[in-house]
């Protein structure tokens, strides 16, 4: 199999949500001709409600393979598997039907995310859900062609935070 990465779907040359798929030896392998992987952004914080998982995992039936990964390495909720002729109907059906968008796959778009905050951290110091919805909802209109957007509501990072606890619990098992 070979990838193609942009220009299938959505904004060419920026990835968005689309890793496409193709094999070499479509004869040998019918089933697998096209196999593209989507990746749909993330709510903030990653809250879904049943309501919105059930139309976008019916939405992946319709249009792809049903098989999905909750997260992806981008955050993005990853959907595996479908055919070229199905990627446009299902960014339609997606982003008008749903309002959601794909997720980033490409070094210029990645999707943006943010710690729980305010919702369940007593230590946030601002709304970072508001943050990322009000990106999402801009982020369109962007004239930035990169834009890679974290946001976090504590001055210590937890996320960084443990980074740095477990890379410097490893450099001090080393120098024992």
């Amino acid at each position: 199999t070979h990838w193609k990465h942009g220009g299938i779907v959505g904004v060419f040359g920026y990835g968005g949500g689309i890793v496409g798929r193709y094999a070499d030896v479509p004869k040998l392998f019918p089933g697998v001709e096209h196999f593209h992987t989507i990746r749909v952004a993330q709510p903030a914080s990653k809250y879904y409600s049943t309501a919105n998982l059930r139309q976008l995992m019916d939405l992946w039936e319709k249009y792809g393979s049903g098989m999905t990964n909750f997260h992806g390495s981008t955050g993005d909720i990853i959907l595996l598997g479908t055919r070229t002729e199905n990627l446009e109907p299902f960014f339609w059906d997606l982003t008008h039907d749903m309002g959601q968008d794909l997720g980033g796959s490409g070094s210029n778009l990645r999707t943006p995310a943010n710690c729980v905050g305010q919702s369940r951290c007593e230590w946030s110091c601002y709304d970072t859900e508001a943050v990322v919805i009000t990106d999402n909802h801009y982020q369109d209109e962007s004239s930035s062609a990169f834009l890679q957007v974290k946001s976090v509501s504590v001055p210590n990072d937890c996320c960084a935070c443990v980074r740095l606890s477990v890379s410097t619990e490893d450099e001090s098992m080393t120098a024992a």
